[in-house]
């Protein structure tokens, strides 16, 4: 398939950046010590215990096939093998994610089972009906042309396969400060309301099979995130770590702007199930 345009997005108060820009931030930022430092090896609210409702949602079973969109660094893939005996094949489109998830399936034992690629998931290289589930968690939010993403998950489906998504979700407008690219990468800038989602994938040729709020599962994350932070300070402040590179304090205003919106309920979190027709 041919390439997406490469798009300009332009949102309040941090002007304009292209879709490249959008996806080469993202990668940077989630296959950084930094990343894994503040959010440990699972980069979504609710961990693997979310990751594990997902794949029930999608019935995952022995010789199942399935692809794990904007992977990372290969947590919930080699999860998804291990738990459900599943074959994944984990996208992202970081290099060295790619790189770090690899050498953890081996290291894991499950490299038989799991496999990692580089690859933009609004062109996916996968031929038509490749797979009997996508999945995608608290990614989606990120891809700068949602409406491709979701044609080509649609695409790469078997009749009878299902899409599961897990977001962040928005009641209203995001504030001005959560606008930057930064705020992109952290799933807040271009969170969409939920009936936005459903309709990427009723869109792409899909009918929403289910819907379930997990709210819980994010104002949890926030408040690990904000334990963390005050810990790297005092490490920072004790020089027992160098945070060279890093804009600190943009980091914890981020952090503070999107826990104080959280708490008035601007944000949420969501799974949503969704199938091709057999």
């Amino acid at each position: 398939m041919d390439k997406p345009t490469n798009i300009e997005i332009e949102t309040p108060g941090s002007g304009a950046f292209s879709a490249l820009e959008v996806k080469t931030c993202c990668a940077a930022i989630y296959q950084s010590d930094w990343a894994r430092l503040l959010l440990g090896d699972s980069f979504h609210p609710g961990g693997m215990a979310l990751t594990e409702h997902l794949g029930m949602l999608l019935d995952l079973a022995p010789g199942k096939q399935v692809l794990d969109v904007a992977a990372g660094q290969g947590t919930s893939a080699i999860f998804l093998a291990q738990r459900f005996g599943c074959q994944v094949v984990g996208l992202d489109y970081g290099e060295e994610a790619v790189r770090q998830a690899t050498q953890a399936a081996e290291e894991t034992g499950i490299a038989h089972l799991v496999r990692f690629e580089q690859g933009d998931a609004e062109c996916l290289s996968a031929a038509d009906g490749a797979f009997d589930a996508v999945i995608c968690e608290c990614a989606f939010c990120t891809f700068p042309d949602k409406r491709a993403a979701a044609d080509e998950f649609a695409r790469v489906l078997r009749p009878g396969g299902r899409v599961g998504l897990s977001d962040l979700t928005r009641a209203g407008a995001v504030p001005s400060e959560l606008q930057g690219l930064l705020a992109w990468a952290a799933c807040i800038a271009d969170a969409q309301p939920l009936e936005q989602y459903a309709q990427y994938l009723a869109g792409a040729g899909l009918a929403i099979d289910r819907i379930e709020p997990h709210d819980h599962a994010l104002n949890k994350m926030v408040h690990d995130i904000r334990t963390k932070l005050l810990a790297v300070e005092l490490l920072v402040k004790f020089k027992r770590m160098d945070l060279d590179g890093v804009d600190f304090e943009q980091g914890k205003k981020l952090v503070r702007i999107a826990g104080d919106a959280m708490k008035t309920g601007l944000f949420g979190y969501a799974i949503i199930i969704a199938s091709k027709a057999g």
